[in-house]
C-alpha cells in the first residue's frame, strides 16, 4: 500500500476503510474529537497509523489517551514529521514500545512524493548536533521545568553564581542529577557552574535614577552613597583604572558616560547615552579590563561548592591570561576533582592571550565567547569578527567552543524572536560552534520553553544545510615521514578519527565508539561527521561531559570482557530507542588513549550491518 503522510502540505491517497480521528493541540496536549485540530491520526486497515502532531516533544501523559480509542492497536505508527523532524519525547517513545507498535517516520513536507510506509521509513529522531546550554533561574528552577527543558532540548544546565545562593543552586544540581538518574533514553544533562568573576558594580539605590544626556553624574569608592548625582562602586581601585576621556559603560552598554575628571575618591562623568540606572549595575571601561584577579574569594567558595557536588564544568569569568587556568587546574588536581574548565573570553586583555589561554590544558579546556562584556570592553563592531576568530582558533586547536549572550534576548519578554536573533543562531552554527547558550531567556524570561524550541529548530534547520557527505573532514592530521612512538601517541588517533569520519560520511552511516575517557568521541566531534556519534562509556563522569560536544549522543553502558557481546548490547539499545533500524550499516571505531578489547598499538575502523 502506498500513501503520503497526513500533514498540512500533503494529501492522502485513500485506500478503503480509512478512519480519521482528529486531535487539537493546546497547553495540555492533544484533545480527541475537537473541531479545531493541528494534527491528525489516520488508521489504515487497523495495521498502519500515521500521526502528525504539532510537536512531538510536548506530548503529555494525558494526551497518550489518544491511543485508548484505537482498537486494535496498529502494528505500525508512522509520524508525519515534515522535512526537519522534531525529537520524539522519551515519554512517547517508551509508551509506543510498550504497545508493541513499530515506530517509523516519513517526510510529510513533499506533496509530490509517495512513500511506502513499510519500506521507505526513515529515522524518526534525527539529532541536533549543536548543543544547547540553558541558564537555570527563577523561571526554570522547579522539577517540572527542568524536566521540560531537558525534553525540549537542553543539554547543559548552567548556574550563574552571580545570582542566588548555594542553597538554591544545590536544589538545581539535585534536580538535574535526579533527571539523569531516571532518564533511560540517552538524553543526558551536564551541569555547568559559571563563576561571578571580578565584576565592578554600582551600589544599591533606594529607587532607580533616570540619567539624561548631558547630565553630570559621579561614581565614588565611598561606601553607601546613593544620591541623585552620585552612587558608590564596589571596587576600591576604580579610581586608578579610569582616566579622563574614558567611556564608562553601564549594564553592558545600555547607558554610557564620558569620564571628565577624577579626585582621590570620585570619578566625575557626563552622561552620553541616558537611561534608567538601577541597583548593582555592571560597569565596564571601554577598551580596558579591571585590575582585579580573575578568581575572587567568592569564586573560590563557589568552586569548592562545585567540587563537593561533582559538577561537570566550570565557566571562569574574565580570564585574562593562562595563569589563572594553570592555577585552577592545580587546585582541581589537589582536590582530586574531575571537572573541566571553560575560560570565558570576555575581556580586552584576553584577546591577545587567546591562544595561550586555550592551549593551557591537557585536553580538558573549552572556551566560551561571552559577547556581552566583550562588546562592552571592545568596540561593538569588533564582536562578530572576534567571535569568528575565537571559534576558528578553538577549532584549529581541537577545543570545543560555546557562543553566549543575547542570542534570543527579545524572548525574555516576547513569545517570538526577532529575525536578527534567528540569524545570530544560524551564524554560530555555521561557524561550527559546539554549543549555543541561553541566559536570561531561560533564567527569568517569560517564555523559556519557547526559547529552547526556537534555538533547537533553527540549529537543526541550519545543520541540515551544512553537511556534505562527500566532503572530507576539515581537521585532517598531516602525515609525517616516520611512525615513531611520539607520532603514534600524538597523531595516530587523529588520523583514525579523520578516516573514520570520511568513511561514515561516504557511506552515510552513524558512528559507534566505545570509550572509557571520552578521547575518541571528542576527536570525532571535532571532525564534524554528517551523522550522529553514539559514544558508549562505562563512566558516568565521561557521559556527563560528552553532553556538551557537538554531534555526540553519550550513552552509559557497562562493558564486558567480550567485545562482541558488548557491541550486541549497544546495537540492541539503539534499536530499542529507534535510533537505527535492522539492516542499517554503522561505522565502528576502536582507538584512543585507553584500549578496549584490543592491543594498545592496534586501531580498528569497521563497517557493520545491524542485525538483531
Amino acid at each position: 500500500m502506498t500513501l503520503v503522510a497526513d500533514g498540512s502540505r500533503t494529501s492522502i491517497r485513500q485506500p478503503e476503510r480509512v478512519v480519521y480521528i482528529h486531535t487539537y493541540y493546546d497547553d495540555t496536549g492533544f484533545k480527541i474529537n475537537n473541531v479545531k485540530y493541528e494534527g491528525s491520526l489516520l488508521i489504515v486497515e487497523n495495521k498502519i497509523m500515521t500521526w502528525t502532531p504539532k510537536t512531538f516533544a510536548d506530548i503529555t501523559a494525558e494526551s497518550l489517551s489518544i491511543f485508548k480509542v484505537v482498537h486494535p492497536i496498529p502494528e505500525i505508527l508512522i509520524l508525519g514529521c515534515g522535512k526537519y523532524v522534531q525529537p520524539v519525547s522519551p515519554e512517547l517513545r517508551k509508551f509506543i514500545r510498550s504497545t508493541g507498535m513499530k515506530l517509523e517516520a516519513i517526510d510529510s513536507s513533499n506533496t509530490d512524493v509517495s512513500t511506502d510506509a513499510t519500506s521507505q521509513a526513515v529515522d524518526a529522531t534525527p539529532r541536533r548536533k549543536t548543543k544547547i546550554v540553558c541558564t537555570i533561574g527563577p523561571s526554570t528552577n522547579t522539577r517540572e521545568m527542568i524536566w521540560k527543558l531537558a525534553e525540549t532540548g537542553m543539554n547543559v544546565a548552567r548556574m550563574n553564581m552571580s545570582h542566588g545562593d548555594h542553597q538554591s543552586h544545590q536544589k538545581v544540581i539535585d534536580l538535574v542529577k535526579e533527571y539523569n538518574a531516571q532518564n533511560t533514553d540517552g538524553n543526558t544533562v551536564a551541569i555547568m557552574l559559571d563563576t561571578k568573576g571580578p565584576e565592578v558594580r554600582s551600589g544599591d539605590l533606594p529607587e532607580p535614577i533616570m540619567l539624561a544626556e548631558g547630565q553630570e553624574f559621579n561614581f565614588t569608592i565611598k561606601r553607601g552613597v546613593s544620591t541623585e548625582d552620585t552612587v558608590s562602586v564596589n571596587y576600591d581601585d576604580f579610581i586608578s583604572d579610569v582616566e579622563a576621556g574614558d567611556i564608562l559603560l553601564v549594564d553592558g552598554g545600555m547607558m554610557s558616560l564620558a569620564v571628565k575628571s577624577k579626585t582621590a575618591d570620585t570619578v566625575k562623568c557626563v552622561v552620553v547615552d541616558g537611561g534608567e540606572l538601577k541597583s548593582r549595575r555592571h560597569l565596564n571601561v571601554r577598551g580596558k579590563s579591571a585590575t582585579l584577579p580573575s578568581i575572587t574569594e567568592k569564586d573560590w567558595e563557589d568552586i569548592k561548592f562545585g567540587v563537593e557536588n561533582g559538577v561537570d564544568f566550570y565557566a571562569v569569568s574574565f580570564v585574562k591570561d593562562a595563569k589563572v587556568i594553570h592555577e585552577l587546574k592545580a587546585y582541581l588536581k589537589s582536590a582530586n576533582a574531575d571537572i573541566h574548565v571553560i575560560p570565558k573570553i570576555e575581556s580586552a586583555d584576553s584577546i591577545p592571550n587567546l591562544q595561550s589561554i586555550i592551549a593551557a590544558s591537557d585536553g580538558n579546556i573549552k572556551a566560551m565567547v561571552a559577547r556581552g562584556d566583550l562588546g562592552a570592553e571592545l568596540p561593538i563592531e569588533e564582536v562578530p569578527l572576534l567571535q569568528e576568530e575565537i571559534i576558528r582558533t578553538c577549532r584549529s586547536m581541537q577545543k570545543p567552543v560555546i557562543v553566549a549572550t543575547n542570542m534570543l534576548e527579545s524572548m525574555i519578554d516576547h513569545p517570538t524572536p526577532t529575525r536578527a536573533e534567528v540569524s545570530d543562531i544560524a551564524i554560530a552554527v555555521r561557524e561550527a560552534a559546539d554549543a549555543i547558550m541561553l541566559s536570561g531567556e531561560t533564567a527569568h524570561g517569560k517564555y523559556p520553553l519557547k526559547a529552547v524550541k526556537v534555538m533547537h529548530t533553527v540549529a537543526l534547520r541550519t545543520e541540515s544545510s551544512l553537511y556534505d557527505p562527500t566532503k572530507a573532514p576539515s581537521l585532517v592530521a598531516r602525515p609525517k615521514a616516520l611512525l615513531n612512538d611520539d607520532f603514534c601517541k600524538s597523531q595516530l588517533s587523529k588520523m583514525f578519527g579523520s578516516h573514520a569520519t570520511m568513511m561514515a560520511n561516504t557511506l552515510r552511516t552513524p558512528i559507534i565508539v566505545f570509550t572509557r575517557v571520552g578521547s575518541m568521541a571528542v576527536l570525532l566531534s571535532h571532525y564534524r561527521p554528517s551523522s550522529t556519534i553514539y559514544a558508549f562509556t562505562n563512566e558516568v563522569r565521561v557521559k556527563q561531559r560528552l553532553a556538551l560536544y557537538q554531534g555526540v549522543v553519550p550513552i552509559l553502558m557497562e562493558f564486558s570482557d567480550d567485545a562482541e557481546e558488548t557491541f550486541s548490547r549497544a546495537i540492541t539499545s539503539l534499536l530499542d530507542a529507534k535510533y537505527m533500524n535492522e539492516g542499517d550499516y554503522v561505522t565502528l571505531v576502536q582507538s584512543g588513549s585507553q584500549s578496549i578489547w584490543r592491543e594498545e598499538s592496534t586501531h580498528h575502523i569497521q563497517v557493520r550491518k545491524v542485525q538483531c
